[in-house]
């Protein structure tokens, strides 16, 4: 009996320690990306700060594999006509090492998977422009002046360096104003687009499609309009939602489908304070067979008001399009903000993507069009080949270089001040991304099924964990 009862001892013993040393490598084997707000520590994946983990009192964040929701499509920034400027003038050598390090999907880089661009000029333009624009008095219908040329200057070129690292980004276009001979107020700020014209725009998005493939540059999705309730920008167009649910119904989505695009058609692409516009535009069924889904900024609302939206449409996507930091930044502040609204806010409100505004600018926030923002920093700051990397970098970083197109969000809780938001990736790995929003440090642990670990972060940082 005692023989008997010492080998069983002796085998829980081993078991024990063989699940202890299970835990050990599983732990180890942990990836951990930490930013703090003081800079001292920017997107640097760290060699200690996760251990094993054991039943205690702290906070518990639990991720949950098998409850999913949307996929996802990337994270990334606007690439401005002014963005194009900046990068397409630096020396071929400097050009091609910030597009990879920006775009290339491999463990040195941070591999942005979405792009919005704009259609047409927008307001980080060095000029307002359309691909029509007429001396005033003249009208063009049949579009016979329509040109690309002024996107291939500066946005086409690196569009398609852009694509030779990274075939698979997805692009988004968004027009600020349509031709002003086609507004109301023949100006490039403000007014509406007149109703005898609503046909002639449409085939002006489609030309704009088909050009920009001709181009080799596949158009994934086109917002209707950038911040139709903000005519005082320049250029903008004022468009309210019965408006562009007329002109989706009667014009685009007929001429999409009659021209064959694939290209996804996307309303609103404004704040988060507006919820109604979206959902009335899509309880229009003749409006709503034409689209994919609704675009939001966060300059008014609540980032939660977008699951609005969703509740009343779940068959309908929603995007995260915009949204600027000012300059010259309070990097804490702004990194707080923008992980807890946006990155994860805007994830676990069922956005497919998060984007920045905008990719670039020089050391004064330049170029911008008359009556545009003076302000707007960009991830990065370029002056002439030295680059200078901004909180927007940063923020994105945090997602994009690990929550692939195609990771599917799945399912955690928020326990105490620990915002956070989990991604299951195609090759079956987690991403966790975790913000410490409390005036102090916190020590947590992460449980998975069976396994558990605990980490650490600052007041204020932001951590990416892997396993």
């Amino acid at each position: 009996m005692k023989s008997g009862y010492l080998s069983l001892v002796i085998l829980i013993l081993i078991n024990l320690f063989s699940l202890e040393c299970k835990t050990q490598t599983e732990t180890r084997s942990i990836e951990f990306y930490l930013t703090k707000p003081d800079k001292s520590v920017l997107f640097a994946k760290q060699e200690a700060g996760v251990s094993a983990g054991t039943n205690n009192d702290l906070p518990t964040i639990t991720v949950d594999r098998d409850k999913a929701y949307q996929e996802m499509d990337g994270f990334g920034f606007t690439l401005t006509g002014g963005s194009a400027f900046h990068i397409h003038n630096m020396s071929d050598k400097k050009r091609s090492e910030l597009l990879t390090e920006l775009f290339a999907f491999d463990r040195k880089n941070i591999g942005i998977s979405y792009l919005r661009v704009s259609l047409g000029a927008s307001d980080l333009d060095a000029e307002v422009f359309s691909y029509n624009d007429l001396p005033k008095g003249e009208t063009d219908i049949k579009l016979t002046h329509f040109s690309l040329d002024p996107d291939r200057k500066h946005l086409i070129p690196v569009l398609k360096e852009i694509l030779e690292i990274n075939p698979e980004i997805k692009i988004m276009a968004s027009p600020w104003s349509p031709p002003a001979w086609m507004k109301t107020n023949n100006e490039t700020k403000g007014g509406s687009l007149k109703p005898e014209y609503y046909d002639t725009y449409a085939e002006y998005f489609v030309k704009y499609v088909q050009g920009m493939q001709k181009e080799g540059i596949t158009i994934d999705a086109i917002t209707v309009q950038n911040e139709p309730l903000h005519p005082g920008n320049n250029p903008s167009l004022f468009m309210p939602a019965d408006e562009q649910a007329g002109f989706i119904k009667n014009s685009l989505g007929p001429a999409f489908a009659k021209a064959g695009l694939k290209t996804k058609i996307i309303i609103y692409d404004h704040n988060a304070d507006k919820p109604d516009y979206p959902i009335s535009i899509l309880n229009d069924p003749e409006a709503n067979q034409y689209i994919d889904g609704s675009a939001f900024h966060l300059y008014g609302g609540v980032i939660e008001n977008v699951s609005q939206v969703h509740e009343a449409h779940p068959d309908k996507n929603l995007y995260f399009t915009e949204q600027w930091i000012g300059a010259p930044a309070n990097f804490g502040g702004d990194f707080n903000w923008h992980m807890k609204n946006l990155i994860i806010g805007a994830s676990r409100n069922w956005c497919k993507t998060v984007l920045e505004w905008n990719l670039a600018a020089d050391p004064n926030q330049k170029p911008h069009t008359p009556g545009g923002c003076t302000r707007c920093l960009g991830a990065v700051t370029i002056d002439g080949d030295e680059v200078s990397r901004n909180p927007a970098y940063y923020i994105i970083a945090h997602a994009s270089k690990f929550v692939r197109p195609g990771s599917v969000r799945i399912n955690t809780n928020i326990p105490g001040d620990l915002p956070n938001v989990a991604f299951k990736t195609p090759d079956e790995k987690v991403i966790l991304i975790v913000l410490n929003d409390s005036d102090s440090e916190k020590r947590f642990n992460v449980k998975t099924g069976n396994e558990i670990f605990s980490a650490s972060l600052v007041s204020g940082s932001a951590g990416t964990f892997i396993f």
